[in-house]
């Protein structure tokens, strides 16, 4: 599995040349058939258990560390947790940020993401519009993403008053991720809800695929590695998991078997 060296908070080595944290994804993916997120929430753990997580992440073979939460961590409990990450690994580090507060500056990326199905403006567009510029003053990079909730949907769901995609309508998703293609996202996330009892179905994965999306993200519900294993086969790109992890007893060896599932 590939590592990059990114630069530190605030990209602080100016003209340098790197590779972008959305490059480095696809190569993983070109390379390995797919990659392996790790999703971290500030509001779950201290940064320095925080770090813990990251660094077992990294010698199992994550491709990179998400970090945000449904909730919204921000300000000085972002900043700590993200700092403690990137002191143990060179992994990239990306913002899934619930409002315009979950933006921070040491982080490497950004999923800049519209919830296309929200009811609610400030996840279509009023977040976005708050948060862009600090984005721009940041440096951080940005990914744009179609974010789409389904059923069941957890506390995303609720908080982004989304009208969820039912389970057995694959054809919504594709046609939201398509309407996302087609205003320029490359990512399309779907999305079931952390800690979701089902994951998402892999009927709708592949419908969204088959619609031509660009890079395909999948979470929430994903608790072992016949799951992670069958959403790739529909046509995953990235898998993330945050839940399996933090109930687990052994970061090291389950983040081990997700990524060994899905490798091709």
């Amino acid at each position: 599995m590939q590592k990059m060296r990114l630069q530190t908070s605030a990209h602080e080595v100016e003209g340098k040349q790197r590779m972008s944290v959305e490059q480095y994804l696809t190569d993983v993916i070109t390379t390995d058939g797919a990659a392996h997120l790790t999703l971290i929430d500030p509001d779950a753990q201290a940064p320095s258990e925080a770090s813990g997580i990251a660094e077992a992440a990294a010698t199992a073979g994550s491709s990179a560390i998400m970090i945000g939460g449904s909730v919204g961590a921000s300000g000085d409990l972002l900043d700590e947790t993200v700092r403690a990450i990137r002191s143990v690994t060179d992994l990239p580090t990306i913002l899934f940020p619930a409002s315009a507060c979950g933006i921070c500056r040491y982080a490497d990326a950004v999923f800049f993401m519209s919830l296309l199905n929200s009811r609610d403006m400030n996840y279509l567009i009023g977040n976005q519009m708050l948060g862009a510029k600090v984005v721009l003053e940041y440096g951080i990079e940005p990914i744009p993403m179609a974010y789409i909730i389904v059923e069941p949907g957890g506390t995303a769901g609720w908080i982004g008053d989304a009208k969820m995609i039912p389970r057995d309508k694959p054809e919504l998703a594709a046609a939201y991720s398509l309407a996302g293609t087609f205003l320029g996202m490359r990512y399309t996330y779907l999305e079931a809800g952390s800690g979701a009892d089902e994951p998402v179905p892999p009927e709708m994965i592949h419908a969204v695929k088959s619609a031509g999306c660009g890079t395909l993200v999948v979470g929430g519900g994903i608790r072992d590695r016949e799951t992670a294993r069958a959403a790739v086969r529909a046509g995953a790109d990235i898998i993330v998991t945050g839940t399996a992890i933090e109930e687990t007893s052994d970061i090291q060896t389950t983040i081990t078997e997700f990524v060994h599932a899905i490798k091709k």
